[in-house]
C-alpha cells in the first residue's frame, strides 16, 4: 500500500471547457436557391412556430439559418437579443456550430444589437469550430481595441490550448499580462491546462505564481491542475501542502471539502476501511459530468484502494459519454491496472486507444508512466508494461 500513495502522479491533467474571420461572414456562401427552398420546406413541418423551432428544423449544416431569420423579420415577428442568445447556446450544446455561427454573424450585422464582450468570445470559439484557429485568430486581431478584452483574449487562448499550438498561446499570454485588462482565474487556467496536455509540468507551478503575484484568487480547476502538475513528477510532499493551502482558502465552499476529503483519504489511502470506501461510492455518485476532472483522480483513488470492480465500472461509463477520451484519460487508468497488475486490462485499453478516433497513440506518455514507475523502484511494473507494448508491435525507443 506504501508504493499506492506514490500513485497519485498520474493524476488529471486538466481543466476545463471548449471555447472568426477579420471580415464578415458571406451569407450567400451558405444560401441557395434550393437551398432556400429546402428551408422553406422543413419550416412548413406541423408543430411548435416559434423561431426557435424553425432554427432546429434546420437538421442539416448546410441549410442556412440565416434565411429563417429573413422570413421571421418579413412577417413582421420581432427577434430580441436574449432570443439569439438561447438559440445559440441551444445549438452549441446540440454541437451545431455552422448555424451558431449565422446567430453569431446576425447580431454583429444589426446594429441595433448591443453586444457583450461574452458575445464575441462566443464567436470566436465558433470561428475556430467551423473555419479553424487561423480563421479565429484573424478575427480576433481585426476587431476594435475596445472588444479585445477579457472574454475575447481567454477565448483565443482556449483556441491554442484545445489545438496544443504552444508557441502561439505563449505569445499570446504574454500579450495578456502586458496589457491593462483584469483577468480571473479561468485564463490562467487555459495555460495550465496546455502544459499539462503537452506534459511540461514543470511551468503549471510559474503560472500557479504568476496569478497570485496578480492577486487572482484560484478556484478548483487551478488547483487541481496544479496538484496534478506535482504529482505527476511524484512530489507527494507539495500535493500535500497545496491541499493544506486549499483547506484554508477563503473560497472553500462544499465541492472543495469533497475534493480535499477524496484527496487527504487517497494520500492516507493505507489507512482505508470498509466503511470510508462506502463513503467514497456515495461521494462519486454526486459528481456530474461538468466536473469531468474528478473522474481522473477517481480512478487514481479507486487504483489506490485495489478496488478493479469500481475501476472498470467508471472506465466503461467513460467510454460511453460524449466526452473524447485524451492522452491524460488513458494515462491514469492504465497505470491504475498496472498497479494492480491487471496486464490483460492494459492491454485492452491499449488497444482502445490506437483505435481513438479522437486522440492519437502517444508512445511518449507511455514512456513517462515507464519511466516513473523505475524512478520510484517499481521497476517489476514498468516491465510489465514494457512487455505489452513488445506483444502490440509498440517500441519505446532506448531509455
Amino acid at each position: 500500500m506504501a508504493h499506492r500513495s506514490l500513485f497519485l502522479s498520474l493524476r488529471r491533467f486538466s481543466s476545463c471547457r471548449n471555447s472568426g474571420l477579420a471580415c464578415v461572414l458571406n451569407r450567400t456562401r451558405f444560401v441557395s436557391s434550393g437551398a432556400v427552398s429546402s428551408d422553406l420546406v422543413e419550416e412548413s413541418v406541423e408543430g411548435d412556430d416559434d423561431l426557435r423551432s424553425r432554427i432546429f428544423r434546420l437538421r442539416l449544416p448546410k441549410r442556412s439559418a440565416t434565411n429563417v431569420l429573413q422570413k421571421w423579420v418579413l412577417q413582421g415577428n420581432p427577434i430580441t437579443l436574449s432570443q439569439l442568445r438561447d438559440i445559440s447556446k441551444e445549438l452549441r450544446r446540440s454541437q451545431r456550430y455552422k448555424h451558431a455561427l449565422e446567430i453569431s454573424e446576425w447580431m454583429v450585422s444589426n446594429e441595433e444589437y448591443e453586444l457583450s464582450d461574452s458575445d464575441y468570445a462566443v464567436r470566436i470559439d465558433l470561428m475556430t469550430q467551423v473555419f479553424g484557429i487561423d480563421a479565429a485568430e484573424r478575427y480576433f486581431e481585426g476587431l476594435p481595441l475596445a472588444t479585445k478584452t477579457t472574454e475575447t483574449y481567454t477565448a483565443l487562448l482556449h483556441s491554442y490550448a484545445g489545438a496544443k499550438l504552444t508557441e502561439k498561446a505563449e505569445e499570446l499570454y504574454q500579450r495578456i499580462k502586458d496589457s491593462n485588462l483584469s483577468f480571473d482565474a479561468l485564463t490562467y487556467n487555459e495555460m495550465m491546462t496546455l502544459y499539462m496536455s503537452v506534459g511540461q509540468f514543470e511551468k503549471v507551478p510559474i503560472v500557479v505564481e504568476e496569478l497570485k503575484q496578480q492577486k487572482v484568487s484560484p478556484d478548483i480547476f487551478t488547483y487541481n491542475l496544479w496538484i496534478s502538475s506535482c504529482a505527476a513528477i511524484l512530489n507527494i510532499d507539495e500535493v500535500r501542502r497545496i491541499l493544506d493551502e486549499m483547506s484554508h482558502g477563503a473560497g472553500s465552499n462544499e465541492s472543495w471539502i469533497r475534493y480535499l476529503n477524496l484527496a487527504n483519504i487517497y494520500i492516507s489511502v493505507a489507512h482505508l476501511d470498509n466503511a470510508s470506501s462506502n463513503t467514497l461510492v456515495e461521494t462519486e455518485k454526486r459528481i456530474t459530468q461538468r466536473q469531468w476532472i474528478t473522474y481522473d483522480f477517481l480512478i487514481i483513488l479507486y487504483g489506490g484502494l485495489g478496488s478493479k470492480d469500481k475501476l472498470d465500472q467508471i472506465w466503461n461509463s467513460l467510454g460511453m459519454t460524449k466526452q473524447k477520451m485524451i492522452s491524460r484519460n488513458y494515462m491514469c487508468i492504465i497505470s491504475s491496472y498496472l498497479m494492480l497488475g491487471l496486464t490483460k486490462e492494459v492491454g485492452e485499453v491499449i488497444d482502445q486507444w490506437k483505435q481513438s478516433t479522437t486522440t492519437d497513440f502517444d508512445m511518449l506518455a507511455c514512456k513517462k508512466i515507464l519511466v516513473a514507475f523505475r524512478d520510484i523502484g517499481l521497476a517489476e511494473i514498468a516491465n510489465n508494461l514494457n512487455v505489452i507494448l513488445i506483444e502490440k508491435n509498440l517500441s519505446l525507443g532506448s531509455d
